[in-house]
């Protein structure tokens, strides 16, 4: 996988089309000056979360004793989960109901930019081929400067393109992660099936 593939996969993952209608009824009724605040913080958290789970997910992997094929499984089928509820979304949204109140790490830094998804990914990427470390972390960062251009732009983008663009090109983003996610399962099951046949 080359970074420009990676960074597109965990673009697509991040989902910031998906969560601007979110984000927007989060922050609505305070002031513009805090809401780039807070969306400045909670976008670093989840970068943090993220790179916490590129450099951590292969030592976390040796010492629950998973095997790489285990990763892949669990996250293509985390994936399908969240790529069915982008085509099929329910009234409490991807990621289900969110708290009141000014938003602190839960609900937008983790799980709506940082999610599981989003973390399965970046673990695999890292366990996979740690050696590329530097490729992933380009990758990573491509990804979620991408989407903090999308969020911080949230406002206009909606009034923009509209609710109803807006809610297609969610459903697109989850027939591109099912299909991702598919492909995930596959490899997953096929390294299972040659460890097995070895």
């Amino acid at each position: 996988m080359t970074v420009v593939s990676a960074a597109v996969l965990l673009f697509f993952i991040l989902d910031p089309l998906g969560n601007i209608p979110v984000f927007l009824s989060l922050l609505k009724g305070l002031p513009p000056a805090r809401q780039r605040r807070i969306l400045v913080r909670e976008l670093l958290i989840a970068l943090a979360v993220l790179m916490l789970f590129l450099w951590g997910g292969q030592y976390a992997l040796e010492l629950m004793h998973l095997r790489q094929e285990s990763v892949s499984i669990a996250g293509g089928i985390v994936l399908f989960l969240i790529g069915l509820r982008m085509i099929f979304p329910t009234p409490e949204g991807v990621m289900g109901e969110v708290p009141g109140g000014e938003p602190f790490i839960v609900p937008m830094a983790i799980p709506l930019i940082a999610g599981p998804s989003g973390m399965a990914a970046v673990m695999l990427l890292g366990s996979q081929e740690p050696h590329r470390m530097g490729d992933w972390m380009l990758a990573l960062v491509l990804a979620w400067a991408a989407t903090a251009a999308i969020l911080f732009s949230a406002t206009y983008l909606k009034r923009l393109l509209g609710t109803r663009a807006l809610t297609a090109i969610e459903r697109l983003m989850g027939m591109v992660i099912v299909a991702i996610s598919v492909q995930m399962l596959l490899d997953g099951l096929a390294g299972y099936l040659r460890g097995a046949a070895a």
